[in-house]
């Protein structure tokens, strides 16, 4: 089994969590979206939405984040030969945690001048990954179009606003659940909580814990708490505490400035 995903990318700890948490072995492949890889011709024929992660099983591919948990959830029943269903509060949960879409709100969190950068970037290897693979110039089309349609999202306060107020509700409620459990579905770390857990990890990476953390001193605890899984260690915090966010950063930094400056795309 193959997983292709990068360490920034919420969905892609999403289904890592998971595999850890049930102790699936997996190769994994990274693929870096912000120096857009994920737009490579090998990858993209596989992926034409060009999002991450990517679950391959032999010839089964699976690309869609809700699908692929599924997928290790009924491979974890099938090996262990206990059939246990997703109860109806974990299901609510994860319906809940998936409406919120962190793509506007995390873009919004990050100084303009870089993300323009970024953005200019990528959208000059979605050109140049056209004239290179005309037969997917259609797909490709797509992103670009994607693109610009981001940009627009982000001029309109509206959006802006809707976008915090729901991840302000989904905390707020987790805050209360807490009250009465050690996690959102009870006292076993569940699907819930590896849904849930990198919503918090992208708050934290973006430096935004006080403003969202400060007036929920449990979800604060809970997240202490989680910290401590092995599972998180393996998925972030290998990468991003401490001195290693730092390096990720730089590292992302770096290869993006040179390949600009050689208009290498």
């Amino acid at each position: 089994m193959q997983l292709y995903h990068h360490p920034y990318s919420m969905d892609s700890q999403k289904v890592r969590l998971a595999l850890e948490e049930k102790g699936i072995d997996y190769t994994s492949y990274h693929v870096n979206p912000l120096t857009g890889k994920n737009l490579n011709p090998s990858f993209f024929r596989k992926n034409p939405s060009a999002k991450l992660p990517v679950f391959q099983n032999g010839s089964h591919v699976i690309f869609c984040t809700i699908d692929i948990i599924q997928y290790i959830e009924r491979l974890t029943m099938s090996l262990s030969g206990e059939q246990t269903p997703i109860s109806s509060e974990i299901a609510e949960w994860i319906h809940k945690i998936e409406n919120w879409n962190p793509k506007i709100f995390t873009l919004s969190k990050i100084p303009s001048k870089y993300r323009i950068f970024v953005s200019k970037f990528i959208r000059r290897v979605v050109i140049t990954r056209m004239g290179e693979s005309p037969d997917l110039a259609s797909l490709y089309h797509v992103k670009l179009r994607e693109a610009y349609q981001t940009e627009d999202k982000l001029k309109n306060s509206e959006m802006l606003k809707q976008s915090e107020d729901e991840l302000n509700a989904l905390l707020d409620e987790a805050e209360s659940k807490l009250e009465t459990s050690s996690y959102l579905a009870g006292e076993e770390f569940s699907l819930a909580d590896i849904m849930f857990v990198p919503v918090l990890v992208r708050i934290s990476l973006l430096g935004l814990e006080e403003e969202f953390f400060g007036t929920r001193p449990r979800v604060l605890e809970y997240y202490k708490v989680v910290k401590k899984r092995p599972s998180y260690r393996v998925v972030v915090g290998k990468y991003f505490e401490g001195w290693r966010k730092y390096r990720a950063f730089f590292k992302t930094t770096c290869f993006l400035l040179v390949r600009n400056v050689f208009r290498k795309y």
